[in-house]
């Protein structure tokens, strides 16, 4: 809502500015707090809306102030396991509980067990008659959709994060664009490799996720319009978990001794680089995956991982609250809020 100013007769119109300067604060942020836009203390937002109140620049503060006095609840739902950067950003979420009072809002983390869409689908619905938004990562299936809608009729957004789901009412999607990052891979391993005939494979987390299928897709269709001398051997599922990841690519190696790169597409990728040592192989086979984390730079630093494409996960907190806070607002739901944009990490370049 914007704030109009009350006419009074005799007397000259009060400003933003007047606003500010009654509150002690500076022009931007007393529109913010006008307008609802996150970044404000609740106790600067008390000050500004009395500021404001006083000078007869607004009349409803106290709607506004009942309105806003309640923090919002959050809950964040992943799925539980070995992918590190999942566990990073839960990590990230669960401290920054402060963070997130500055924004009048409170955030819970749960995990459930990964790559069940009926558990995914139940909790969706138990969690959102306890909050007032839930931010998730998606499984693409009928039950999960079904659940997204159910909370949309109910008043309760929800917004996904790494991973989408089609056709659905979630409010926003905070991730990259999964088939470019699938073709950036692609590009890289190419690069790496060279001019020559050679066999490269994929091993991804599920493809239930859709995130995964895109980053496919998009691997898939690059080597077939810029390099259709290199042959994509198979796909194999590793369901995130290192163990899995590391039988898959023994038998990868195995079935194909000539083998030039392999592209991680989840996580679990410990489980790559020991098959490949114990191969004596780590530094001959591209390997390119996803997320930074702790394990992957080791890989990097070491040289047994070549790149890693990657995202800010405490971008990926700000953007869903920046979503909530519009939506509690009035505003769309992703306005002023940028796409995420995927990181190429190299070891020469680790931040």
């Amino acid at each position: 809502m914007t704030a109009a100013p009350i006419r009074s007769t005799g007397r000259s119109l009060p400003t933003l500015a007047d606003v500010a300067a009654r509150a002690g604060v500076s022009t931007a942020t007393a529109d913010r707090a006008l307008n609802g836009r996150p970044g404000v203390r609740p106790a600067t937002l008390r000050r500004v809306l009395n500021a404001a109140n006083e000078l007869g620049y607004i009349t409803d503060v106290g709607e506004r102030i009942s309105a806003l006095a309640k923090p919002l609840r959050l809950a964040f739902l992943l799925p539980s396991g070995e992918n590190s950067f999942l566990g990073m950003l839960g990590r990230l979420i669960a401290r920054g509980q402060d963070q997130l009072a500055g924004f009048n809002m409170r955030a819970r983390v749960e995990y459930i067990e990964g790559f069940r869409p009926d558990l995914l689908a139940q909790e969706l619905k138990r969690i959102g008659r306890e909050v007032d938004g839930i931010a998730f990562m998606a499984l693409e299936h009928p039950l999960v959709r079904e659940a997204v809608d159910l909370l949309a009729e109910r008043g309760v957004p929800t917004v996904a994060l790494i991973s989408d789901i089609a056709n659905s009412a979630r409010v926003a999607y905070v991730g990259l664009d999964n088939r470019a990052a699938g073709r950036t891979a692609g590009y890289l391993i190419a690069r790496f490799i060279g001019d020559r005939p050679a066999k490269v494979a994929m091993i991804v987390g599920s493809l239930s996720y859709r995130a995964h299928e895109e980053r496919e897709m998009g691997f898939l269709h690059l080597f077939q319009e810029l390099f259709p001398a290199i042959e994509v051997v198979g796909l194999r599922e590793g369901q995130d978990d290192e163990a899995r990841n590391y039988r898959q690519t023994k038998m990868l190696l195995a079935q194909h001794p000539d083998l030039a790169g392999i592209y991680n597409i989840g996580g679990g990728p410990e489980g790559v680089a020991r098959a490949l040592k114990e191969a004596g192989r780590q530094h001959e086979v591209v390997f390119v995956g996803h997320g930074l984390t702790a394990e992957t730079r080791g890989l990097l630093i070491e040289g047994a991982m070549d790149a890693v494409i990657t995202q800010n996960p405490q971008a990926t907190l700000m953007d869903s609250v920046s979503i909530f806070a519009n939506l509690r607002a009035g505003r769309p739901a992703a306005e002023g809020v940028e796409r995420p944009r995927s990181e190429i990490i190299l070891r020469e370049n680790l931040p």
